[in-house]
């Protein structure tokens, strides 16, 4: 069966997830991981993406982003990857591919669970035992977006704006929210293997509108007969 086209609206955040083929590493040093982080802020630049949270794991790779135009996200994967994976091949003598096939996504919604995919993104190396507390991992945009450390790979959506009206006020919001918790794990990962919008049945309604393609299900059974 021939695959959808993905569902991409500009200037609505997206999730996306990038990952390692047969989920080999796509990192093997602190330097791979610089290398990486300093070529993504140039192609998201480049191509008009803003990227608003990120983690680096060891095999694959989170970002909540939002792109400008309908191609911005699909050319900053592709010339991400053709820049780091020659590098990457290079430096640790190795051919072929180094991504699994197309990159996961996910529309998300702003008002319900932007914030909620926030933290997904950024406790993944909790989650996975790497650390005890999100702020002790390095590569990912919590100490950006909770501590105020400067990382040119952020730029804050409105939403996280929204949150007060200075930095320290924004960065204490935010994490009362994070240490809150938001109980949509499951949701955000069936969306991401589907993908599908994350949100509610009016955001569903509104992506179908503007894109022209059908995400809610079809009602089951024979359609009513009206009468003459």
């Amino acid at each position: 069966m021939a695959r959808l086209p993905r569902l991409i609206v500009p200037e609505y955040p997206m999730h996306l997830v990038v990952r390692g083929n047969d989920r080999q590493d796509i990192f093997r040093s602190e330097g791979d991981r610089v290398f990486f982080h300093r070529c993504l802020v140039e192609v998201t630049r480049r191509h008009g993406v803003e990227v608003h949270a990120y983690v680096l794991m060891s095999n694959h790779v989170h970002l909540l982003a939002t792109g400008q135009a309908t191609n911005s996200l699909a050319k900053m994967v592709q010339g991400m990857g053709r820049r780091y994976v020659s590098y990457f091949n290079y430096l640790h003598g190795r051919t072929g591919t180094l991504w699994e096939g197309r990159f996961h996504s996910s529309l998300v919604q702003e008002e319900r669970y932007f914030f909620a995919c926030h933290r997904y993104i950024e406790m993944n190396p909790v989650r996975a035992k790497l650390v005890q507390r999100p702020g002790e991992y390095r590569w990912s945009s919590f100490a950006c977006n909770r501590m105020g450390k400067a990382d040119d790979l952020v730029t804050p959506h409105a939403a996280y704006l929204s949150l007060g009206s200075t930095e320290p006020r924004r960065q204490s919001a935010y994490g009362f929210m994070f240490d809150k918790g938001m109980a949509d794990d499951d949701s955000i990962r069936d969306a991401l293997r589907r993908g599908a919008p994350l949100g509610d049945r009016q955001f569903c309604k509104e992506i179908e509108e503007i894109s022209g393609r059908r995400i809610l299900p079809r009602p089951r059974g024979r359609p009513r007969k009206t009468p003459d």
